[in-house]
């Protein structure tokens, strides 16, 4: 799974509406806009996080001059080090510090769900719109496959591609 930037408004927005609907979380209709950037800073901040970890596991490859294929197995262990959940952990982490995020929000009158209840009403918006960016992310893999992932060039191609697909699935447009 992989959380995109450009989804981040359309997430942020659905976990909203999702849990004030079945009344799980209480937000005055005036605030709920503020509840969302809430959650738009906690899943920015998430892809900000993985981003860093990501550039940090390619240092350490280059400076112990280690094969690129490495990359996962060097990231999934500085991510373990920060208690950061990535790759199968993500979603339960995401979870965590959305929860974290709505009962300490000043926005946010009143949560009345548990964390299970919560988690179990986030589940399904989340992975609808991971699995999207997933789809996205194999797409721009499959465009790219010739480049060696972990090196710059791939990288480069990776984000010309991803932002080109982007721009013509409409993925950067904020939710109507």
């Amino acid at each position: 799974m992989r959380l995109l930037s450009g989804k981040v408004v359309a997430l942020a927005h659905n976990l909203v509406e999702t849990l004030v609907s079945s009344s799980t979380i209480e937000v005055s209709p005036e605030e709920v806009a503020e509840v969302q950037i809430d959650l738009e800073s906690v899943l920015r901040e998430y892809i900000r996080t993985e981003r860093e970890i990501t550039d940090k596991a390619r240092d350490v490859i280059a400076t112990q001059k280690r094969d690129y294929t490495d990359l996962n197995k060097v990231k999934a262990q500085i991510a373990r080090e920060r208690n950061f959940g990535i790759g199968e952990g993500m979603l339960e982490y995401l979870i965590a510090q959305l929860i974290e995020a709505l009962i300490h929000s000043r926005h946010v009158e009143e949560v009345f769900g548990m964390d299970n209840e919560l988690a179990a009403q986030m589940t399904p918006v989340l992975r609808k719109h991971l699995a999207a960016d997933e789809e996205l992310d194999q797409d721009v893999r499959r465009r790219i496959k010739n480049l060696q992932e972990g090196t710059v060039s791939w990288d480069v191609q990776y984000r010309k591609v991803m932002d080109e697909l982007k721009r013509t699935k409409k993925l950067d447009e904020p939710p109507s």
